[in-house]
């Protein structure tokens, strides 16, 4: 699982110093976890993250963004709880989901936001 640098967002995920509006960098949908070392419920999430990104391998990237080393990044995007997930589609706005979810639920969230649309593609 990759940690994302602001310049590694850019290049990855969204050029927003770029772009005004959302353009997807990346090549396969992304989730992203805006987190913090200090915070509970996201070193709770963290494993399933780990797991998720294994089983997902090949279909999905999963990041993660440390709110204390990328400032600037997290307010970019309003962030103000954490942990907040944002799930990027190839195509299609993202969408943002706070708090720590459970893995069925993280599950649920990426078949439907990330990987249904690839589906009705194929």
């Amino acid at each position: 699982m990759e940690h994302l640098t602001k310049q590694t967002f850019l290049d990855k995920v969204f050029n927003f110093e770029k772009n005004k509006d959302w353009q997807f960098e990346g090549d396969l949908p992304c989730l992203i976890d805006f987190y913090a070392d200090w915070c509970g419920p996201c070193k709770m999430v963290a494993p399933i993250l780990e797991e998720l990104s294994e089983e997902y391998d090949g279909k999905i990237n999963i990041y993660k963004v440390d709110t204390e080393k990328e400032q600037e990044l997290a307010a970019a995007f309003g962030i103000r709880s954490i942990p907040s997930m944002l799930f990027c589609p190839k195509d299609g706005q993202p969408q943002m989901a706070q708090g720590a979810l459970p893995k069925d639920a993280l599950k649920g969230a990426i078949e439907d936001v990330l990987l249904a649309k690839a589906e009705v593609a194929k």
